[in-house]
């Protein structure tokens, strides 16, 4: 009988994947966590070169970093989220998936240490702070003005790290990439950037 536990099953689809979340998070899935083609393409970009640890910034319940962690063992990714229930959700996959170069954070972006990480991956998770709906819940404190912060943070951090620091940017308005990192590859709808630091 197959161990459950390491099945490649869940990496077959989407839909497969989020059956490793409860039904609410599931139906969440569209709108707020990477696909699952988004984060394979990204897995191979960002760990390019053996033993690259790799930020997903606001990582939710962890979808990318599971799935690039099984596309790229050779490297490890680490996911930094604020809402403590999205962060068990996400250790929870890791334990089911037996991911073992996955490691999450709970905490605000801002308190982690960029230097400890040599590439980044980012679904806009600043967004919900300039839209009046569609937001992962209502516990948090959404305002421009922390968009506009969490923004300019990112920007310094990026700006900080060294020539060939690579970001992958899904979705986003672009305003924390720094001028020194230039496109390198996107999809065709422009959704999807890979970024080089120059």
């Amino acid at each position: 009988m197959e161990n459950i536990t390491s099945s490649p099953t869940w990496y077959v689809s989407d839909a497969a994947f989020d059956w490793l979340y409860p039904e609410r998070i599931q139906q969440l899935s569209k709108l707020h966590w990477t696909p699952m083609e988004v984060a394979r393409k990204s897995a191979k970009f960002l760990a390019s070169g053996n033993g690259k640890r790799i930020l997903d910034i606001g990582s939710g319940v962890g979808k990318f970093c599971l799935i690039a962690a099984h596309q790229s063992p050779e490297a490890k990714f680490y996911g930094v989220e604020q809402r403590k229930e999205l962060y068990h959700f996400a250790q929870a996959a890791r334990e089911r998936t037996a991911s073992l170069n996955v490691e999450f954070i709970n905490n605000n972006f801002t308190q982690i240490d960029f230097d400890d990480f040599d590439n980044f991956y980012f679904y806009n998770s600043f967004f919900e702070n300039i839209v009046n709906e569609g937001q992962i819940d209502q516990d948090m404190e959404y305002s421009t003005s922390l968009y506009n912060y969490y923004t300019r943070y990112m920007y310094k951090a990026l700006d900080n790290k060294p020539s060939g620091t690579r970001v992958v940017t899904f979705h986003s308005l672009e305003d924390e990439i720094p001028p020194s990192y230039q496109v390198v590859d996107a999809t065709v709808d422009f959704l999807l950037k890979m970024w080089i630091k120059r």
